[in-house]
């Protein structure tokens, strides 16, 4: 797979397409929840970045399922 590409969507993970004043990745600002590297395959961890999209759906919907009913 191609580094550029998300590991879990396989769109394009916009890597470095929107960085800060100090070069830094827009990914730099933001909170990842660890139990989203679960849906990254093995051979993908450390390897490919995970798109903005994939992120706000993964907190999304982590923030429907801790609602109160």
């Amino acid at each position: 797979m191609d580094k550029k590409y998300c590991p879990i969507c396989k769109e394009e993970n916009r890597c470095m397409t929107s960085v800060d004043e100090q070069g830094n990745c827009w990914c730099f600002a933001e909170e990842f929840p660890k139990e989203i590297f679960e849906l990254v395959p093995e051979e993908s961890k450390r390897k490919h970045c995970i798109c903005k999209t994939c992120l706000n759906k993964y907190k999304e919907e982590l923030s429907e399922a801790t609602r109160p009913s």
